[in-house]
C-alpha cells in the first residue's frame, strides 16, 4: 500500500483517487477551495465535474497543501495556467524520496514549457508524465483504461506503474517524456477542430481526414522538439487523439461544436469551462513558426480562434492547398512535394 496525494480535485484527479483507493492505497485529495471540499463531503460527489459518481469516504479531502508531506507519490492534476503557483506552494513540504507525477496536458503560456519541465523547475525533481486515452467519467466508474507513464527517471515511472496498475487500469512505461507530453497537449487542438466540423454538420469522412492529417502535424512538431515518431503512434498520440476527437466527454470537442454552430470562440470556452486546446493552439502555432514546421490545420484553427476567420473559409483553405504526396518522407526522397 502506498501513501498518495492527488493535488487537484477536478474530474480526473478524483477519478484517479477513486481508482487508487480501490486498489488499496491511502489516498488524500487536495483542493485550493475549502468550499469545494465541503461540497464533496456534503453530497458525496463532485456535482459539477463528476455528477452521479460517489466519492469513497475512505479518500481524505483537504485544502491544506502540507498534505503532500510524507507521501510516497504526489500526483498533480492542475491546469497548466495554475500549475507553477501550486507547485511552488507545495514545494517546501515535498520530501526527497517522494515520486512526482503529473496528469495535466498543456504548454505554459509565453514559455511554451511542458508541464514536467515546469514542475522540475519548481520542485527540483524528475517528473512522471501520466497520459493516454482516459476520460475521467470512465476512469471513475472502473471502465478499463490504459495510460503511459513517461519519465527521464524510469525507476520512478516503474513505481507509478506498480502502484497504479489494477484490473481496470493498465499502465505502460515510456522513456519518451517529450513526445508523450506533446502528444497529450497537441491532440486537444485537433479535437477542437473535430468539434468544429461536427458543429458545421460534417460527417465521418471529414473527421477521419482531420484526425489522420492531424496526427501528421502533431508528429512533425513533436519530432522537431525532440519527441520520437513511434510515441505519436501509441497511447499518448493516436490513442489520446481518438478518444478526444470522438467523445462528448471531451470539453475540447464540445467547445468546437459550439464554434462550428456559430458561437464565438470566447463564448464557447466560457460555456464549456477549461478548454486546453484553446490555449494550446496559440502555443503550437507560435512554436511551429519558430521551428519552421508546417502545421496547416493548427494554423487555420488559430485563425478561427484568434483572428475571427469563419470556419467555412478555414476549411476551404485546407481543402484547396497545393496537391501533395501523402507519404511525406517518400515524397521528400523523390522531390514530389512542395516545401
Amino acid at each position: 500500500m502506498a501513501k498518495i496525494t492527488v493535488i487537484g480535485s477536478g474530474g480526473f484527479g478524483l477519478a484517479l483517487a477513486q481508482a487508487l483507493n480501490s486498489n488499496g492505497n491511502d489516498v488524500t485529495v487536495w483542493s485550493k477551495f475549502e468550499s469545494e471540499i465541503e461540497d464533496i463531503r456534503k453530497y458525496g460527489e463532485h456535482r459539477q465535474k463528476l455528477p452521479g459518481v460517489h466519492i469513497s469516504p475512505k479518500i481524505a479531502l483537504t485544502s491544506d497543501i502540507s498534505c503532500v508531506k510524507g507521501a510516497d507519490l504526489v500526483i498533480f492534476g492542475i491546469p497548466v495556467s495554475f500549475l507553477r503557483s501550486v507547485a511552488r506552494e507545495a514545494a517546501p513540504y515535498i520530501e526527497e524520496n517522494t515520486v512526482i507525477a503529473n496528469t495535466g496536458k498543456g504548454l505554459e503560456a509565453g514559455t511554451y514549457k511542458r508541464m514536467s519541465v515546469l514542475l522540475k523547475e519548481e520542485l527540483g525533481k524528475s517528473v512522471v508524465a501520466l497520459t493516454g486515452p482516459s476520460h475521467a467519467e470512465e476512469v471513475a466508474i472502473g471502465m478499463p483504461t490504459t495510460l503511459a507513464a513517461a519519465s527521464e527517471n524510469m525507476k520512478d515511472a516503474a513505481f507509478v506503474q506498480d502502484v497504479m496498475t489494477s484490473s481496470v487500469l493498465r499502465v505502460y512505461l515510456n522513456s519518451d517524456v517529450v513526445g508523450s507530453e506533446l502528444g497529450g497537449a497537441l491532440k486537444n487542438i485537433i479535437a477542437l477542430c473535430a468539434g468544429i466540423c461536427d458543429g458545421m454538420g460534417f460527417g465521418d469522412n471529414t473527421k477521419a481526414a482531420l484526425m489522420t492529417r492531424g496526427i501528421w502535424e502533431i508528429t512533425r512538431l513533436g519530432m522537431a522538439l525532440g519527441g520520437k515518431a513511434e510515441t505519436f503512434a501509441g497511447l499518448t498520440g493516436i490513442g489520446d487523439l481518438i478518444v478526444t476527437c470522438t467523445s462528448m466527454h471531451s470539453r475540447n470537442r464540445r467547445a468546437g461544436i459550439l464554434i462550428g454552430q456559430g458561437v464565438s470562440p470566447e463564448e464557447a470556452v466560457k460555456q464549456v469551462g477549461t478548454v486546453e486546446g484553446y490555449f494550446c493552439t496559440r502555443a503550437a502555432y507560435e512554436l511551429a513558426k519558430q521551428t519552421g514546421v508546417v502545421m496547416p490545420i493548427t494554423e487555420q484553427c488559430y485563425k478561427v480562434l484568434f483572428e475571427g476567420v469563419d470556419p467555412h473559409a478555414a476549411l476551404r483553405v485546407l481543402m484547396e492547398r497545393p496537391k501533395k504526396h501523402e507519404n511525406e518522407v517518400e515524397a521528400l526522397m523523390t522531390s514530389d512535394i512542395d516545401k
